[in-house]
């Protein structure tokens, strides 16, 4: 079964996959998530496959909200990361903490900023490799988004068909599959400069052999070098350009055999590492570099600087194996999934302004406070998973999809604060011995150490059933039963910590079920509802660092020493059109949120604490328009509009309100109003070439990075202390809203005969320097910054296919 896209004005043929098609087409026909793609002329019967209903469908028959990102457009968005595609889908946000630490929302559901130091919070977006799920709190995977067939946002809880992660809803990577077809490849090369200094650019290849009639191998290799564009300042005056240079390199290999008719397994291997070093972070106060200084050189960080006693780094190591096992039974479509994951993440930082205002606090010399320390964050991470799944592929009125999913995941984490010299100022300070009495079996000179694995056992039954009320009505009831059991250990040791050596168990079973309806006003016109719920799993929180801890904090935030399961409930209804060039889908929805896991800053006691809020809700509108007014003119348009507002306070023993969670304050992380537009007009400039210039616009609103950001803002930040000579009165005053922002990107480029493709762009034209995250150390004791976006970006790109 073939089915044309238009996209960007240039039409394909995607053949649709065979375990996920409608019953017409069988295994033997296509490996899962198959796509070949040929040229052929516009029509207006275009249309886009997508896999969301765990079956290939149009997207217009999608019965709830879902956006597709193609191959066209991640090539003419330029895009190298999910966040740069994220600013065309609408609903969709996302935190840059830099390459593989992002955090997504989608349509508001949000709890701030997730600190990359509590590995026991789950995501509210679930993350898939086709069929493999890769999601980890904290750490959105930063996949290459090369020789990919398109990118999928499901918008609402997914939690059906994709499980615990999906409250907020789903991304996934489809990419594109070996085919027996015929032989083709592709490669690219990049270069770009960042901010007019320094260089970026990747090399990218992917081909497509046939080995016989019934096996085909598929193959991708990528290679990136992220440009630097942050600058630090270091003691005694020096200056290091551009620390946040990084590279991505890796690639993946999938092989298709189909050793019967109805029958095909497709393997595959994926690695990817990425190394930076240093992030995204512009400093604006740091205990050794500030203004308020009397004995020290004060210092004013300016744009895109900051300031640095230790280098920083980021590393993320990723090995997927996965195979896809699918067959025609009949009437009766199986598959069966099976994946490995392991995964190595190092986030080395510089953690000398941390560990030197406790010392500063604890009345070491200034030789002491001025002690280079690096808080290193270790996570190890091996997950195995299996699913199974029968469908119907009949063509009569009642369809149904029944399946079982099992996941083990091991997850070690660990922290420490290696901080050479630090016992001997310790046992002058606080008295001989102090410093390795409290080492608990951990190396000496590191104040801070927790060592906490985790073991994380789910099992899942889930099925949906679709019946045709009427040639114009269908009606669809899914439901999953789901039993989780986590459990923790928590060791700790060193002069920061309480020596903890605890056991935790945490354990949860629920049901999540949804229905919709979908109504065929007309061929070009489809109507849906839904109504879903979500579910995110809880936890336990780490003890406090109670040797920090002001009295007061430590009675407020010791008080919580688990949070409960997330749940909600999603309503929403949308209308989608298609009709020749013209494509609008549009959906408005209301979530209703109960036990809110929000993430808060404890305070003095420099760790961090999760609370249930017991009501929250958004609600909102998004739209998507696409349209061709002319020929070679093609226009976009999406935006929506978010209302995310806490419907509970929680407040301290004394009454007062806890980090911003007040009834009516804002949702964290989620602008109320974003949207973006892009223009391509393409024209002939010879018997087989074209010429295509493009312009894009996005506009981000305003937000918050904490709920608490919201109060009493601008906030004042007191260090407390006089190290070098600053008055104990000193404050920073800082706007912690994040300003709304604009950016606008422009590319040209030739369509050439032999399929090379050149093309020239400027990202971020206006060089925006944009807040993305407000990011605090110790409290704003320490230090205070900001993560900022990549500035502007010329490059050049040439694509060669064949």
């Amino acid at each position: 079964m073939m089915t044309k896209v238009l996209v960007g004005g240039r039409s394909r043929l995607l053949l649709a996959a065979a375990s996920l098609m409608p019953a017409t087409t069988s295994a033997a026909q296509t490996a899962p998530e198959q796509v070949a793609q040929a040229s052929g002329s516009a029509d207006a019967r275009d249309d886009i496959i997508v896999t969301a209903t765990k079956r290939a469908t149009s997207i217009k028959d999608v019965p709830f909200s879902i956006n597709a990102q193609t191959e066209d457009d991640i090539a003419r968005a330029n895009a190298g990361t999910l966040e740069d595609l994220s600013r065309n889908v609408a609903g969709l946000t996302i935190q840059n903490l830099g390459p593989g630490q992002s955090q997504v929302a989608v349509r508001g559901v949000s709890a701030g900023q997730i600190a990359r130091d509590q590995p026991g919070v789950k995501e509210q977006v679930g993350i898939y490799l086709d069929e493999t799920v890769v999601s980890l709190s904290l750490f959105t995977p930063d996949l290459d988004l090369f020789d990919l067939n398109r990118v999928e946002t499901l918008r609402g809880p997914q939690g059906t068909l994709f499980g615990s992660g999906s409250v907020g809803g789903t991304i996934r990577y489809i990419t594109n599959q070996p085919t027996t077809e015929r032989i083709e490849g592709r490669v690219e090369a990049n270069v770009n400069m960042v901010a007019e200094d320094d260089v970026g650019g990747h090399i990218k290849g992917a081909i497509n052999l046939p080995l016989g009639s019934s096996a085909a191998l598929r193959a991708v290799g990528y290679f990136t070098r992220y440009a630097g564009f942050i600058d630090a300042l270091r003691e005694g005056g020096g200056r290091d350009d551009n620390v946040n240079t990084g590279k991505r390199y890796g690639g993946r290999v999938s092989l298709l055999l189909q050793p019967a008719p109805n029958v095909s397994i497709t393997p595959r291997v994926l690695y990817q590492k990425i190394e930076t070093d240093g992030f995204n972070r512009e400093d604006v106060y740091n205990i050794f570099a500030n203004r308020f200084t009397t004995v020290r050189p004060q210092v004013e960080l300016g744009k895109r600087e900051q300031y640095l006693l230790r280098d920083e780094a980021f590393r993320d190591e990723i090995l997927i194996a996965d195979a896809n096992v699918a067959a025609t039974l009949g009437p009766v479509d199986f598959t069966s999934i099976t994946s490995f994951t392991n995964r190595d993440i190092l986030v080395s930082r510089d953690a000398s302004a941390l560990t030197g205002s406790v010392s500063a606090d604890l009345g070491f010399p200034d030789a002491g406070v001025l002690l280079p320390a690096n808080l290193r964050d270790t996570t190890k991470v091996n997950q195995f998973t299996q699913e199974l799944r029968f469908a119907s592929n009949g063509d009569g009125p009642f369809q149904w999809l029944f399946g079982g999913f099992y996941a083990h995941t091991d997850r070690k984490y660990e922290q420490t604060l290696p901080t050479p010299g630090y016992d001997a100022f310790t046992d002058a300070t606080l008295g001989a011995g102090r410093s390795t009495a409290v080492r608990n079996g951990f190396e000496p000179d590191s104040p801070y150490n927790a060592a906490i694995p985790y073991t994380l056992k789910q099992l899942a039954i889930f099925s949906e059933l679709n019946y045709d009320l009427s040639e114009r009505l269908t009606a669809t009831a899914g439901l999953r039963y789901y039993a989780f059991n986590e459990e923790r250990t928590f060791r700790s040791g060193g002069l920061f910590t309480n020596l903890d050596d605890n056991r935790d168990r945490t354990a949860s079973e629920g049901f999540n079920p949804r229905f919709l309806l979908k109504y065929e006003l007309s061929e070009a016109i489809t109507l849906n509802a839904q109504a879903a719920k979500g579910f995110r799993l809880g936890g336990v929180n780490d003890p406090l660092n109670l040797p920090l801890c002001r009295p007061g904090d430590a009675a407020t935030f010791g008080g919580f020493p688990r949070y409960d399961d997330e749940s909600l409930w999603n309503y929403e209804g949308g209308i989608k059109v298609q009709a020749g060039a013209l494509r609008f889908n549009a959906a408005g929805f209301y979530t209703d949120i109960s036990n809110l896991q929000v993430t808060a800053d404890a305070g003095s006691c420099s760790s961090r604490v999760v609370f249930n809020v017991e009501k929250a809700h958004t609600v909102g509108a998004e739209f998507e328009l696409a349209a061709t007014p002319m020929v070679g003119f093609d226009l976009s348009l999406s935006g929506s509009v978010v209302q995310a507002k806490f419907d509970s306070t929680l407040a301290r023993p004394d009454g007062s309100v806890i980090e911003g969670i007040r009834d009516g304050n804002r949702l964290p992380s989620v602008p109320r109003f974003q949207m973006a537009g892009s223009a391509t007009y393409t024209f002939a400039v010879g018997p087989e070439s074209d010429a295509f210039l493009t312009a894009a616009f996005q506009h981000v609103g305003s937000r918050f990075t904490q709920p608490g950001d919201q109060e009493g803002n601008p906030r004042t930040f007191v260090p407390g202390f006089t190290f070098g000579g600053a008055p104990a009165t000193a404050a920073n005053v800082l706007d912690l809203e994040l300003p709304s922002y604009e950016l606008v990107n422009l590319s040209a480029g030739l369509n050439l005969p032999g399929r090379l493709e050149l093309s020239v762009y400027v990202n971020n034209l206006l060089d925006e320097n944009a807040r993305l995250a407000f990011d605090r150390e110790r409290g704003g004791r320490a230090r205070l910054g900001f993560s900022v976006i990549q500035p502007r970006t010329i490059g050049l790109t040439a694509r060669k296919s064949f």
